[in-house]
């Protein structure tokens, strides 16, 4: 039996190293050592050691002062260490007594920072107390998100239900998440309730909502309710009627600005050059450049002075300011590259991005698109080529929508329609109707009626009421001599109510911008205008100027109805208002919201010969600047 018993009487196990995870303190290590160790850890931040330190607070049940913790999440976010913050926080809610609401403040903001939202809305949500801080940071966290701005106006409905009083900074948040003018006015009311109007960053903010939303006038109203002895409030004013293509105002603004003895920043003198762009408006914008030379020129400065000139169709003086440059970025070569070849110099453009390359500069996305666009207004194809099979071997750039469609251009204008179709099939994307548009035009100009059906079709696929694609159309009909195609069209655009967008130019004289319409006759000069306009065509035609009659829908109207047509058209208008009107040597600068038509494009070469004038004129493509009876474009447009 006591043999049995020996073999059932267990053995002892043979010893196990059990690894420990950290190094356990001496036990006759003081808390007061561990709390001075820690804080001078936390105090130096440094990170490791202090998490370490952390542990054995925890193991001695002890909980250092708050000032310290401070310190220690001010380290997780210098470092961006976001576990050691999600750490943090488990050991502050541990504690037995509340914890400080600014450590959790401290923590939420440190969420928002690290764009960590879903932690920041759980730690929110637990907070035992919130106050306008925590309520402030949410709704600047949501603010930031476009897909989740919408929350921010929900938490400050829950703010005020929980009668917590918003600040300025609560506001300013919310403001910039404003989703429509009904939100924008409540606010707007709820700011006045809280005795908040006055303050900079409160009105800073309306002023640039009500932007936003495209209305500049109320953004003034907020501004002149009462004095301002801000710099960040005039340049929201002036910045919101530059968003909204209101340059004079802009521009009147910021001269105000100046008599209230106000200097100007760099970031009002780009909100008016950006005016100036937006409306093309040269005059205004050397205006704007005056006031530039008395500012330090810095590179965002001179690049936004380049991008002005050269949309502004004042390539010379942008020419001017990019020779002058000291420093000069992608953006500047780009700039120039673009703005020399939508000014009809595309030769120009092609042999400053040799200069480009040769300056080490690496070109971008946006460079090549330059340079892909001055190789299809030049018929450059095998550069055109050549460019776009490189951009991905040489410069890593994947060709976007944009590069492509540039291409598209270039073969369509040069007849290769068939290549056209190849490289549509080859793209990793759907055609839009812009490419679809390109693709007819080049099937008009080069007579292909199958190809120019397919591409009709696609075009009245993605918009049925493209009035331009059935003229197109019809046209390429007519000239293959198929009537009753070109009948058929009439009557679908009738039944469809589909008529052609009236052409319509603008012109500055005297500060005043003049429109003009096709079929207008609005215009407190038309009369003289249109008897001018007889005159000067009667001295065109002696001088072997014939109407193309191309550029009118054929076979629907008479001979003589198509010529009155063509006769009227805006931009013919607009030229001799500006020979009525504007001194004899000033350049007649003209604007256009549809593509200048080659009958006008003759019209204007042989009026700058015959005036010796020069006429520039902007289309929604490019620039054709005009003088001595030929034109930047070289024709081929």
């Amino acid at each position: 039996m006591k043999r049995i018993a020996a073999r059932l009487k267990p053995r002892p196990l043979p010893p196990v190293s059990v690894p420990c995870s950290r190094p356990q303190p001496p036990a006759n290590v003081s808390s007061s050592s561990l709390l001075s160790e820690f804080t001078k850890l936390c105090h130096q931040q440094d990170l490791p050691r202090a998490m370490k330190a952390l542990d054995d607070l925890e193991t001695h049940g002890l909980r250092a002062d708050p000032a310290v913790y401070s310190d220690l999440l001010n380290a997780c976010l210098s470092r961006r260490a976001a576990p050691l913050a999600i750490r943090l926080q488990s050991h502050i809610l541990s504690s037995p007594h509340s914890p400080h609401t600014f450590l959790l403040n401290m923590l939420l903001s440190i969420y928002v920072k690290l764009r960590l939202l879903p932690q920041a809305r759980s730690l929110f949500d637990e907070m035992p107390q919130r106050n306008v801080v925590s309520w402030t940071t949410i709704i600047s966290a949501h603010a930031n998100v476009p897909e989740l701005s919408h929350n921010a106006l929900h938490f400050l409905v829950s703010m005020l239900r929980h009668g917590v009083t918003p600040n300025m900074f609560t506001y300013s948040s919310v403001l910039r998440a404003c989703g429509c003018v009904s939100h924008l006015v409540q606010l707007h009311s709820s700011i006045y309730k809280h005795g908040l109007e006055s303050d900079v960053f409160v009105r800073s903010a309306l002023i640039d909502a009500y932007s936003k939303w495209g209305l500049p006038q109320e953004a003034l109203r907020v501004f002149d309710e009462m004095p301002t002895g801000d710099l960040v409030v005039w340049n929201s004013v002036i910045a919101a009627f530059a968003q909204n293509s209101n340059g004079h105002e802009a521009l009147h603004l910021f001269k105000r600005m100046k008599r209230a003895g106000f200097d100007p920043e760099q970031s009002s003198l780009t909100s008016v050059l950006s005016a100036c762009t937006s409306l093309a408006l040269l005059e205004l914008g050397r205006q704007a450049h005056v006031h530039v030379f008395k500012y330090h020129q810095d590179l965002i400065l001179n690049n936004a002075l380049l991008d002005m000139y050269c949309k502004c169709g004042g390539v010379e003086d942008a020419n001017t300011i990019f020779t002058r440059m000291a420093d000069k970025d992608v953006v500047s070569w780009s700039t120039m590259i673009a703005g020399l070849a939508q000014n009809g110099y595309s030769r120009e453009a092609l042999k400053l991005f040799d200069s480009m390359k040769d300056s080490s500069t690496q070109p971008n996305y946006i460079t090549l698109l330059g340079v892909l666009f001055a190789c299809s207004h030049a018929g450059l194809v095998e550069d055109g080529w050549c460019h776009f099979r490189s951009m991905k071997k040489l410069y890593g750039i994947e060709p976007g929508r944009e590069h492509y469609a540039c291409m598209l251009d270039l073969l369509a204008r040069v007849g290769k329609l068939n290549k056209a179709v190849e490289l549509i099939n080859e793209m990793g994307f759907e055609p839009d109707g812009a490419m679809w548009r390109t693709l007819l035009d080049g099937c008009r100009a080069h007579k292909n009626v199958d190809l120019a059906m397919h591409a009709a079709e696609q075009i009245l696929k993605l918009n049925p009421q493209d009035a331009g694609s059935y003229i197109l159309l019809s046209n390429i009909y007519a000239n293959a001599g198929r009537w009753d195609d070109v009948a058929g069209i009439r009557k679908v655009m009738n039944e469809k109510g589909i008529k052609k967008q009236p052409g319509c130019s603008w012109i500055e004289v005297g500060k005043q911008i003049h429109t003009f319409v096709l079929g207008d006759g609005s215009h407190p000069q038309i009369n003289e205008i249109k008897i001018q306009l007889e005159s000067l065509i009667q001295r065109l035609v002696r001088a072997g100027y014939v109407p193309d009659l191309n550029f009118v829908l054929k076979d629907l109207e008479g001979e003589e109805q198509r010529e009155d047509s063509l006769r009227y058209h805006s931009e013919k208008l607009a030229v001799v208002f500006g020979l009525m009107n504007l001194p004899k040597g000033q350049t007649i600068r003209i604007r256009k919201n549809l593509r200048i038509c080659g009958d006008c494009h003759l019209f204007v070469k042989l009026a700058t010969k015959l005036e010796k004038r020069t006429i520039v004129i902007r289309d929604p493509i490019r620039y054709h600047h005009f003088h001595d009876g030929a034109c930047s474009c070289g024709d081929y447009w």
